[in-house]
């Protein structure tokens, strides 16, 4: 795929990471028994070549990078077949939004552990009565003297089984108003009152989802992001443009990496002395779909590189944009790359099958396509809301 926009270090970057990601591939992310394993051997020496915090500040042990960088380090290692979810959440979201909003303590106690892999961080949002709509969040945090108690569910968090800590989006009330303010609390692993529950999934993958309860859990006045209550809004969608861009990063990633196994049979696989991929009836899907991924990379591109120049309107609209259309190239690049490998590709052998679960992720998480075309056809296109 082209890279006419990159500059000469993200070039070296890409080529660098996707030597890692095919030192490890796809089959260093399997048990024996098939199942997919967390990919610590991966994560550890990615971390150690500094690709897991290239986006973090460099007085905290990251790169000086941007989401550019990170969503170059997720789409090699997609590509190679071993994509590392845990990048969208604990550097994209987390480790943005501490080194963007946090106090000096969280970011010396946080961003180099981040940065080098050996710590983690999940990130909690969704609760089972609010998804798309944050406003509908029911998690309270309420002052108790110098601390916060925090009640309430959260939904499809993932990795927090191996996470040494959960930003929780919460709420608070304005004195003045009486209103609900998001906030944001950094909750340990560990904190008494803070439970997990696995969620039973079909999707196999190695995070695992998790419903959170928070049981009146007392956190310290330093579990709060920042100094000040009022900057949770700010902070929530710091997150969010970082997590939309990493996860079209994930899907353009996963696409190639389906693209690239039905190019390779296709041009091996011969019927009456001929490759199937000469015949338009093959070929043509196959181009459609590298077209349809190579767009999308664009937009991503450019997301990733108006969030970083400090434009959060312009990004926060072609974040949307590249992640819907990442994950639609990405199900329709999965999806013919099964069709190409026929019953072939319903095999382990192959590993595609798991993608046809997996590529969906893309479409619905973290925010489904209706709700983007919902925030384009208002935000951009001036059109009234039906809700």
């Amino acid at each position: 795929m082209t890279t006419l926009i990159e500059s000469d270090e993200h070039q070296a970057l890409r080529a660098a990471v996707a030597a890692l990601g095919e030192r490890h591939g796809r089959a260093h992310l399997a048990r024996p028994d098939g199942e997919p394993a967390h990919p610590t051997g991966l994560w550890a020496e990615a971390g150690k070549l500094g690709y897991l915090g290239v986006n973090l500040p460099e007085e905290y042990g990251g790169g000086g990078g941007g989401i550019a960088d990170l969503s170059i380090v997720l789409e090699e290692l997609g590509a190679a077949g071993c994509p590392l979810l845990m990048l969208v959440v604990s550097p994209a979201i987390c480790g943005t939004v501490i080194a963007r909003f946090g106090t000096e303590e969280q970011k010396r106690t946080w961003l180099p552990g981040l940065a080098d892999g050996s710590r983690t961080m999940a990130f909690g949002i969704t609760e089972p009565d609010a998804g798309s709509n944050s406003h509908r969040i029911t998690t309270t945090a309420r002052r108790d003297g110098d601390d916060w108690v925090l009640t309430g569910r959260k939904v499809f968090v993932s990795g927090v089984d191996i996470a040494d800590a959960t930003l929780v989006v919460g709420r608070t009330e304005d004195a003045r108003t009486g209103r609900l303010k998001p906030c944001l609390f950094i909750v340990a692993r560990d904190t008494p009152g803070f439970g997990r529950h696995p969620i039973d999934m079909e999707l196999r993958a190695a995070e695992k989802q998790f419903e959170l309860v928070l049981d009146d859990v007392r956190l310290p006045a330093s579990a709060l992001v920042g100094e000040q209550e009022d900057a949770g809004l700010l902070q929530l969608f710091a997150g969010l443009n970082p997590e939309r861009i990493m996860t079209a990063a994930f899907a353009v990633g996963m696409g190639r990496h389906a693209l690239a196994r039905a190019v390779a049979y296709a041009r091996e696989r011969t019927v009456w002395t001929t490759p199937i991929g000469a015949h338009q009836a093959i070929a043509h899907p196959l181009a459609q779909a590298h077209i349809d991924l190579e767009l999308a990379r664009l937009m991503m591109q450019k997301a990733a590189r108006l969030y970083d120049a400090g434009d959060d309107t312009g990004a926060g609209e072609a974040a949307n944009m590249a992640k819907y259309a990442a994950g639609e190239a990405c199900v329709r690049a999965v999806d013919q790359a099964v069709h190409t490998l026929g019953g072939n590709g319903l095999t382990r052998e192959f590993g595609l099958a798991s993608l046809i679960t997996a590529s969906r992720v893309a479409r619905i998480a973290p925010v489904s396509r209706e709700m983007i075309l919902n925030y384009v056809s208002h935000q951009t296109l001036g059109l009234p809301k039906s809700y």
